[in-house]
């Protein structure tokens, strides 16, 4: 990669970048280059995707009710609630 390749991709993004600067962008941007060609030569058939760098288990927790329903105590000092249901103006005509 030269400078005028990085002028260039500083154009397409729209970032300006200094003239003292083009070096040490291009020197970073050849490093990333290769890490990821480095990455790519690497075989990986007969690897499975993982969700997480660290092989964690998610515990899991029984499906079990612990809240009761408790409607007919939040309802009964509300005198606009029928069936239920609480009732509000028809919005809607």
């Amino acid at each position: 990669m030269d400078k005028n390749t990085v002028i260039k991709i500083a154009n397409l993004a729209k970032i300006d970048i200094s003239e003292n600067k083009v070096d040490e962008i291009r020197l970073s941007l050849e490093k990333i280059l290769n890490l990821v060609d480095e990455m790519n030569s690497i075989n990986t058939d007969n690897m499975h995707p993982m969700a997480h760098p660290l092989n964690l288990k998610q515990e899991l927790r029984k499906d079990e009710v612990t809240v009761t329903d408790e409607r007919d105590l939040f309802q009964k000092n509300n005198k606009f609630t029928k069936d239920g249901y609480y009732k509000v103006p028809k919005i809607i005509d």
